[in-house]
């Protein structure tokens, strides 16, 4: 059974975050790279949302027994195998996962225009996501 309680908690914390996102990301690309402490807050933030999506994914896998996986892409094909989640919502995952991997890995390397466009017009996306999970939860009695 999926712990609905945990969701919807980490469904909330990706509102706050993306919330916070809004508040501190510039209007134009030369005031975020021109400002290190914009920039720095804008990649953590995101970062942290993104690990929020990744959290409820797993959240998923596990409260409907859809095995042990073995890695982050394997939670993404379990969810996709039953088509629990649509093949936009893992595709767009599978973005958000790439874009942390680069946040974190290769933090001094992040290419700003990529960040920067992901601020800009891809923070809809967590909405369509956290639309979808709610679906979900109200699709299987939570």
């Amino acid at each position: 059974m999926i712990d609905r309680d945990r969701v919807l908690t980490k469904l909330d914390e990706l509102r706050g975050y993306l919330d916070e996102i809004r508040q501190v990301v510039p209007n134009t690309f030369a005031s975020y790279s021109n400002s290190i402490e914009k920039k720095r807050a804008c990649e953590r933030l995101l970062q942290i949302s993104i690990e929020c999506v990744l959290d409820v994914c797993s959240l998923l896998v596990s409260g409907l027994r859809l095995g042990l996986p073995s890695c982050e892409e394997d939670v993404l094909q379990k969810l996709a195998a039953p088509k629990t989640l649509s093949p936009s919502i893992i595709d767009r995952v599978k973005g958000m996962r790439a874009l942390r991997n680069i946040l974190i890995h290769r933090y001094g390397r992040v290419d700003d225009k990529i960040v920067f466009d992901v601020l800009s017009n891809k923070l809809d996306d967590f909405k369509i996501f956290s639309g979808e999970i709610l679906k979900v939860l109200a699709g299987t009695g939570g």
